[in-house]
């Protein structure tokens, strides 16, 4: 565990196995494509519509911007506060707006309540980490509670 006091901000954390997974099976599924269109003979291949061609193209990117989203989420904590991306939005917190921060067992994500009540995900530290993820947590706890 990485002690708050010899932490050096600004620190970002960032999901890992789900990065992972994405990278993975991402270049699992053009590759199966690949090889299937390959392996089609030549009259197999002509059959397939405009529409068939563009609806596997449609897919990749559906699964490529879901991905990307996933792999961009982070969680920056600075002197100022912290910035949680999570997929396509950015949300700024002050440290005195966070009460605290959760990641229970079999959780997917870690996440923090507010002051105002309200609570907000944290997709960057998932649970599936493991001890990098509780790590994280007892990290931003230290932080919050300093």
């Amino acid at each position: 565990m990485t002690a708050p006091d010899a932490l050096s901000l600004p620190h970002t954390w960032r999901p890992f196995g789900a990065r992972i997974a994405v990278i993975f099976f991402g270049a699992m599924l053009v590759l199966m494509c690949v090889f299937a269109w390959i392996g089609f003979d030549p009259e197999i291949r002509a059959k397939f519509t405009l529409f068939q061609r563009s609806t596997i193209v449609f897919i990749g990117l559906l699964y490529a911007v879901a991905g990307y989203a996933l792999a961009r989420s982070r969680v920056v904590a600075s002197e100022a506060g912290v910035v949680v991306v999570n997929g396509y939005k950015r949300r700024d917190y002050e440290w005195a707006e966070i009460i605290s921060i959760h990641l229970p067992v079999g959780a997917p994500w870690a996440t923090i309540d507010l002051a105002d009540g309200s609570t907000t995900s944290l997709l960057a530290i998932q649970g599936s980490d493991g001890d990098r993820a509780r790590s994280a947590v007892r990290t931003l706890r230290a932080l919050i509670d300093r």
